[in-house]
């Protein structure tokens, strides 16, 4: 049997990797210049492409490989279906942000890219790996990447999810435990508020219950945190909070000085920015809205006028401010130190 570092390096040696640290593809926070940092330190750089068109994610590469010669991987959402409409609750919405000083978005403007589109661009894109979310791959896509020796990574947050991401063909499963911040991965968005298994608690089980590689993402943003997690039986970790301070991710002052400060018990799990559950820092507008929000996306473009004037004006109350229970430990130093770090005190403490 492999010992923790043993699997670590057999995942970093199979993805073209020399520190087995992911950086989590952030839709609101991967710029280039982060991914490139975590890839030049021997992690796997992240683009989060919900989103994304193809131009976009075209464009998006191609500065990430004029920076790095490193990994990278790209991710999206597996589509839900319609939400349903219904007038009163969006009328009071409109009237919730009202009193918050914001007009409601168009819920009958346009929604999020094309999905087929996006698939095609990201194989144009030639990633090493593509990354889902909130379901699984159509098995066409799946061959397409296999045939282009792209790898799957699949975001599961239960034990069955990831049993069905190995039949489908996942080249390994990224267990998100509750303490992970923005969306909860589930594959029906109706369970996601039930989905409360921590990270701790799953990565053992999974990885007793499947034969590919368990990456292990929720609350770790160190040395102690990547060593206990392959201790448990994951091969690398994920991590999106721990980098959202460096310079390289670039997001507003106000959200990277509240990760600064934000204890586990000052997050909360709130459908107040999207309309699906993620984990965010504690504000006015996650406290007025409740269980009031739309269903997604309705609640995004809802929602699409006051987060933009929040980010102009600096409103930590209004800002959308995705942040897992680790946020404390996240340090404002360049991501590559970040990363390379982790691994160093990692291998210390499994030594």
């Amino acid at each position: 049997m492999p010992t923790p570092k043993q699997r670590a390096e057999a995942f970093c040696e199979r993805f073209g990797l020399r520190v087995p640290v992911v950086m989590g593809p952030m839709a609101s926070a991967s710029p280039p210049a982060l991914a490139a940092a975590v890839a030049n330190a021997g992690g796997l750089g992240s683009l989060g492409a919900l989103q994304m068109g193809p131009v976009a994610i075209a464009d998006w590469a191609g500065t990430f490989r004029s920076r790095s010669n490193g990994a990278f991987q790209v991710n999206t959402w597996i589509p839900d279906p319609a939400p349903p409409r219904d007038p009163v609750q969006e009328e009071r919405m409109r009237g919730l942000l009202a009193a918050h000083g914001a007009d409601m978005g168009d819920l009958d403007g346009p929604g999020l890219p094309d999905f087929g589109a996006q698939l095609e661009a990201i194989l144009a894109a030639g990633p090493n790996v593509v990354s889902s979310i909130m379901g699984l791959y159509p098995p066409d896509f799946v061959e397409a990447c296999r045939a282009r020796g792209i790898a799957w990574f699949a975001n599961v947050s239960c034990l069955e999810e990831a049993r069905a991401a190995e039949t489908a063909g996942a080249d390994a499963v990224v267990v998100s435990g509750a303490e992970a911040g923005g969306h909860r991965g589930a594959f029906e968005a109706e369970e996601a508020a039930s989905r409360t298994g921590t990270t701790f608690a799953l990565v053992p089980q999974v990885a007793d219950a499947v034969r590919v590689p368990v990456i292990a993402a929720g609350g770790i943003a160190d040395g102690r945190g990547l060593a206990a997690a392959l201790a448990l039986g994951a091969a690398a970790v994920q991590v999106g909070t721990a980098l959202l301070r460096t310079p390289e991710a670039g997001i507003a002052p106000p959200w990277a000085e509240a990760i600064g400060r934000t204890r586990p018990e000052d997050t909360v799990m709130t459908r107040a920015f999207s309309g699906r559950f993620a984990r965010a820092v504690r504000s006015a507008w996650t406290e007025a809205v409740g269980d009031d929000a739309l269903p997604y996306p309705l609640q995004r473009m809802a929602t699409g006028p006051m987060r933009d004037a929040a980010l102009r004006a600096g409103d930590a109350e209004h800002l959308q401010m995705w942040a897992g229970q680790g946020a404390r430990l996240a340090r404002a130093e360049p991501a590559g130190e970040v990363v390379r770090r982790m691994w160093d005190d990692a291998r210390a403490i499994l030594a």
